[in-house]
């Protein structure tokens, strides 16, 4: 995800200020060619012939420090629950309902899950992004130190894709931070939790939304979906001095129904004391709000470690299930 007004701005200056890379400046990229050959057995030869065409892109790194998640969740909500995200979100259920519902049954994720996390990350398949990836990822190895170790390995898991799955390198797009497709996987997650669900043969996030589907699927289920268990509910809270002691923003259940109901925190909807469970807090202009969290909210974050992401991805999806009951 991106903020929303430096996307538009980033957009337009894609063609005009990248900068050819030269290989032997960088001995981060040559050691990843040097792995890749020596290791998987990637030819040496193609490999460099590949990093002499990389464009290094400073605009991505511009981006990466200003993600949409750092918004306030009053302005984060505001980009993905729409009501064309919800009108868009209704077509695309509609028109892949039968491979939805062979998702849910095979992987216990909710078709509304589904749908939801596909149109928060590309409004289901409209903006996967401009950015090369190898370009993207090339760049954030050699100019973004803070994070070289993850986009390092992740520049590694791209072309081995790429190589494995017969794509051009250099004929790849995506989001500036090297993610592909209508779900948005990054390299490593399209490696090992990609699916075809369409039986071509082929795992292509890219082309082919029923492969979209099943990998969103497959990624929430090998990270232990919990199927007919709560994602969140508005929290009801009869002591308004108790609540900042509940509250975390760590990426984990901290807590239990029980333990919060005889804090005086309730739910709005019927839980089991035992569940495991954890108070968020939310900014919505001048006023907090509050949510209780369960193991599939956090499940929602191995996505996008964000609390405002998984949230945004739930309200979407509650009014997309809605909007499907009611008509």
């Amino acid at each position: 995800m991106k903020h929303y007004w430096l996307a538009a701005l980033l957009s337009m200056l894609i063609g005009y200020e990248a900068d050819a890379m030269e290989i032997t400046k960088y001995p981060v990229i040559e050691s990843i060619i040097e792995n890749l050959s020596t290791k998987h057995g990637y030819p040496k030869s193609e490999l460099l012939q590949v990093f002499s065409q990389v464009q290094l892109r400073p605009t991505v790194v511009a981006a990466i420090k200003k993600p949409y998640e750092a918004l306030p969740w009053h302005r984060y909500r505001q980009l993905f629950v729409t009501d064309t995200h919800i009108r868009d979100g209704m077509e695309f259920w509609t028109r892949h309902r039968e491979t939805l519902d062979r998702a849910e049954g095979k992987f216990g994720v909710p078709q509304h899950v589904i749908v939801a996390i596909i149109g928060v990350e590309t409004r289901y398949g409209q903006n996967m992004g401009r950015y090369r990836v190898l370009d993207s990822l090339t760049t954030l190895v050699v100019q973004y130190p803070r994070r070289r170790a993850f986009f390092s390995s992740e520049l590694e898991q791209f072309l081995l894709l790429t190589w494995e799955e017969g794509l051009d390198p250099l004929k790849v797009k995506g989001s500036y931070a090297g993610a592909m497709g209508v779900p948005q996987f990054i390299a490593s997650s399209y490696r090992h939790y990609a699916v075809d669900f369409n039986g071509d043969q082929r795992r292509d996030l890219i082309e082919q939304p029923e492969d979209a589907i099943g990998s969103v699927a497959n990624y929430l289920h090998r990270h232990h979906w919990q199927a007919g268990k709560p994602i969140a509910g508005d929290a009801i809270v009869e002591k308004d001095s108790v609540v900042e002691r509940y509250v975390t923003e760590k990426l984990k259940t901290n807590s239990t129904v029980a333990r919060l109901t005889k804090a005086g925190i309730s739910s709005t909807i019927p839980l089991n004391g035992a569940s495991q469970a954890a108070l968020v807090r939310l900014e919505s202009g001048a006023k907090q709000e509050y949510r209780i969290v369960f193991n599939n909210f956090y499940v929602i974050t191995k996505y996008n470690r964000s609390i405002h992401y998984a949230m945004a991805v739930f309200e979407l999806g509650e009014e997309l299930r809605k909007r499907r009951v009611s008509g």
